[in-house]
């Protein structure tokens, strides 16, 4: 069958040592340990920036043959230039990540929420995107997420699905979830597809902003995941997923009870 990893989305947060790495544990031995744990993370500081050469070569080192690293593709590509005169920038960051060999896993274009100031429509981001993927690099994975719900539509999925992207599938406050949308669109535009659980960030951070402990009870919406993502499975679809502290409170507290609920 299909392959399927879940992990965290980064590695590291407060509140992480004592409640998931042992206490008195140095930084630098955070991701072996992980690696004990987990199969894969989503990297976020790749987001911010590209890493240094020595970074990545360290991931690497620090982690078994069969790990995988997904990662995001920094935000001068996603936001700041937002597609346009940015090969240089995206060549640069792939180069740097092709250090990682056989573990570099999936690269995420994280799209922020676009008002009509910067896209009158889903439409007009298409126009932009259709020539980006023409140029993608060959030989990597790419998965896109978008956050206005409306652009979730047959032209959209249809783009993607020629260029094989994959459609980041995501848990999100304003976004609809998979089983909630009202078109009937195959989500599915890849040979594997990406989850993320992502939560309402504002309103977990009124709660807490120590990562240490669950505050919300998430087991109904990760049972529909489950449901859902049993149903990807058959299709021999590899699946990436990967669980943010905002959405229930503590990372991998999340990923465990997915993965206790995907046995059981």
């Amino acid at each position: 069958m299909a392959d399927i990893r879940v992990g965290t989305s980064a590695f590291t947060a407060e509140g992480w040592v004592g409640s998931f790495y042992p206490e008195g544990m140095q930084p630098r031995d955070f991701l072996s340990y992980y690696a004990t744990k987990f199969d894969t993370p989503e990297l976020d500081n790749t987001f911010y920036r590209t890493p240094a050469l020595s970074t990545v070569q360290g991931w690497n080192a620090k982690t078994p043959s069969g790990f995988i690293f997904a990662a995001k593709v920094p935000q001068v590509i996603s936001h700041e230039k937002v597609l346009v005169d940015c090969e240089d920038d995206l060549n640069h960051f792939l180069k740097r990540m092709d250090a990682l060999g056989d573990k570099l896993g999936p690269l995420l274009f994280q799209f922020g929420y676009f008002n009509k100031s910067k896209f009158k429509s889903g439409a007009e981001f298409l126009a932009l995107l259709k020539p980006f993927l023409k140029k993608l690099p060959k030989g990597y994975k790419f998965a896109i997420e978008i956050r206005n719900k409306n652009w979730l539509d047959l032209q959209f999925v249809d783009l993607l699905r020629e260029h094989g992207v994959a459609l980041a599938l995501i848990d999100q406050g304003w976004m609809p979830r998979p089983w909630e949308m009202k078109n009937d669109l195959d989500l599915i535009t890849a040979d594997f597809t990406y989850v993320r659980w992502l939560g309402d960030r504002k309103g977990i951070e009124e709660k807490t902003k120590t990562w240490d402990k669950v505050i919300v009870d998430r087991r109904g919406d990760l049972l529909k995941w489950v449901e859902l993502l049993k149903k990807v499975h058959e299709r021999r679809i590899m699946i990436l997923a990967f669980a943010n502290n905002h959405y229930a409170g503590f990372g991998p507290a999340t990923v465990e009870l997915f993965k206790k609920l995907w046995t059981t």
